[in-house]
């Protein structure tokens, strides 16, 4: 008697011999062909977009001779950028750039002209790690935007960059979620990817099956080091928003409508008698805010924001970015099961730290050595800085160019009360007690971040 494994064998075997099979086969080898074909063009199309950038600066590391010690050493590094502009403006992480002193970049298909370019850093954004650079080139192939809002999860998508300095490389995988985050605290939002990313990827283009840019690879979830499948890319709406704000400003205007909202899980709407995952809950309105000025109240729940639902928390920080400061939004929300329009403004997070750029100029607030952009604290700035530890100092507005002294630098935000235990009162004491150091003297800032004080420790070359 023959077994039901034997019949299954010999019917697979007759029908291998068939002219169905034959057919078949035929079929899909040239649809096999049609596929590679495709991604051919796709890669093609795309690669002239990616470079790879070289950054080139200093940084202190231990000594593993010499307990406690540290040494000052050169450091290389290489990531990928993505084109956004015919005339050289280039998106990359700002890790990417991060501490360089130098910017080198090869550029693939360029027209008559010199594949390797100085970059110049135009301005960065460390909280969404973007920054953007500029060469002085014309007639390149720009990448295209694509709606990361529009991305769905199986989605194929292509991760291009320089793999480990491997220049102009390909990968291919799918959209693993559209909208990650590595945690509920954490403002930022990713897309998950399993195309192969590694160490040298960051910056360089995801694209999407039409060859649009829809994120971009910066870094992934690894225990070995190498990629595992689990690797994130910041969406391309979060990239168009900074690229925008840096190209204007030189730094990032953070837009907020003046709400605390909180996914609606099933806990909070088994209390509240809400829907689970449809609309977020407004927990709290800043008061005189875009939201309390516009009749938002605490407990209610916007539905939509522009025309688009919202699910989770997520999906609103994407949707802001959508909008500049100053544009208005309408939203969607229902109060007490009825559901109604409501329209408000955008306007800028008082809790930036970079806001303060736009009250600066190279011209007057200037200080080479560190290169920063500083603010003398004075009535002014007391107005939109409360509550520091001293009543002077001087505010760091900005980055600008790259510092005389290597360590731990002052960020946005921070405010300079002393160098080396001397009193700081203005931008014109700062750097004459910079000028005073001696060849050599190291150098110590004691700043004020978020309302702690430290001891910046810094030396030269």
């Amino acid at each position: 008697m023959r077994t039901n494994a034997s019949v299954s064998v010999a019917m697979f075997l007759l029908f291998l011999a068939s002219p169905a099979w034959a057919q078949s086969r035929s079929g899909n080898a040239a649809s096999l062909g049609e596929f590679s074909r495709s991604l051919q063009d796709l890669s093609g199309r795309i690669s002239p977009s990616v470079v790879q950038i070289t950054a080139t600066g200093y940084g202190l590391e231990s000594d593993a001779q010499h307990t406690g010690a540290s040494v000052l050493s050169r450091e290389r590094s290489t990531g990928s950028g993505v084109i956004i502009s015919e005339d050289g403006y280039i998106m990359t992480n700002a890790h990417v750039v991060e501490g360089a002193r130098t910017i080198r970049v090869r550029a693939n298909g360029v027209p008559k002209q010199s594949s390797m370019f100085d970059g110049k850093l135009i301005g960065k954004d460390r909280l969404l790690d973007l920054a953007l650079l500029k060469i002085e080139a014309t007639g390149l192939q720009a990448l295209p935007f694509g709606n990361s809002t529009d991305l769905k999860q199986g989605e194929l998508v292509l991760a291009f960059g320089s793999p480990l300095g491997m220049d102009n490389s390909v990968s291919m995988g799918i959209v693993s979620a559209a909208a990650r985050q590595l945690s509920e605290d954490d403002p930022r939002i990713f897309i998950q990817t399993d195309a192969p990313i590694n160490p040298g990827n960051s910056g360089g283009p995801l694209v999407d099956a039409a060859g649009r840019l829809v994120g971009m690879n910066t870094f992934i979830l690894s225990q070995s080091g190498g990629s595992e499948g689990i690797g994130f890319a910041i969406p391309s709406n979060v990239i168009r928003y900074v690229y925008a704000s840096l190209k204007k400003d030189g730094h990032v205007h953070r837009g907020q409508i003046g709400i605390f909202a909180r996914t609606i899980t099933p806990a909070l709407a088994s209390a509240f008698n809400l829907d689970a995952e449809k609309g977020v809950l407004v927990e709290d309105v800043l008061p005189e805010g875009p939201a309390d000025r516009g009749g938002i109240q605490v407990g209610d729940v916007v539905l939509g924001l522009g025309g688009r639902p919202l699910q989770n928390v997520r999906d609103l920080a994407l949707e802001l970015y959508q909008y500049v400061i100053g544009d208005t939004v309408q939203l969607q929300v229902r109060r007490d099961q009825k559901e109604f329009a409501a329209t408000v403004a955008v306007s800028e997070s008082q809790d930036d730290p970079e806001r303060f750029a736009d009250m600066v100029n190279p011209e007057d607030n200037l200080v080479p050595k560190l290169a920063i952009l500083g603010l003398t604290i004075d009535d002014r700035v007391r107005q939109v800085v409360s509550g520091l530890r001293f009543p002077d100092g001087v505010l760091v507005a900005a980055q600008a160019g790259s510092p005389l002294y290597f360590g731990a630098q002052p960020r946005e935000g921070d405010v300079i009360h002393a160098v080396n235990g001397r009193r700081i009162t203005s931008i014109d004491t700062l750097r004459s007690e910079l000028n005073r150091l001696k060849q050599g003297e190291p150098l110590v800032l004691q700043v004020e971040r978020e309302g702690s004080l430290m001891f910046l420790v810094l030396e030269t070359n």
